[in-house]
């Protein structure tokens, strides 16, 4: 398997080594690993896991302590800075080999049309410099850089950002 397939799962399935929405923080830690930086406030967690991020509200009343995944990204602008086990987390490393610095929406719409499902752009999402698409039978959207420059200083991204580079797959 390949990272491109990762992402297209992510894409079309919306989970990660079967961790998804609603799953718990150790479900999560039990597919990625216990590396990861938690970021608590406001009564809900942010853990980091690099590539993956996740975020967790508490559960139903009754249910004291309990935590669930209310939503997770996949955070590709991230490869551009380096790689590491903090940045690709080993379990994914060993299921889907290398991660390059950077993925390409055209590769990844041929993917997920692959599997059965089509892309369409969400509107009201989009902005200046990101194009967001929906991807149908799932949560998941798809931020694609449109504009590496969308401040107008006529200078190129220094991190490298390119037209066409996926910069995130969020549920």
């Amino acid at each position: 398997m390949s990272a491109l397939d990762f992402y297209a799962h992510v894409a079309t399935r919306g989970d990660v080594l079967g961790a998804g929405l609603g799953s718990s923080p150790d479900r999560w830690e039990a597919a990625l690993g216990v590396r990861s930086v938690d970021v608590p406030g406001g009564g809900l967690l942010r853990r980091d896991h690099g590539l993956v991020e996740i975020n967790f509200s508490p559960d139903q009343p009754g249910r004291r302590g309990q935590m669930s995944c209310f939503g997770f990204g996949v955070k590709i602008q991230r490869l551009l800075y380096g790689q590491s086990p903090d940045t690709v987390p080993p379990p994914l490393a060993r299921v889907y080999g290398d991660f390059a610095s950077r993925v390409r929406f055209k590769e990844l719409q041929a993917a997920v049309l692959a599997m059965g499902h089509t892309i369409e752009l969400d509107k009201e999402n989009t902005s200046r410099d990101m194009d967001c698409f929906r991807v149908s039978e799932s949560e998941a959207r798809i931020h694609v850089i449109v504009e590496p420059d969308p401040y107008g200083s006529g200078e190129p991204d220094p991190d490298g950002h390119q037209v066409g580079d996926v910069w995130s797959i969020d549920l």
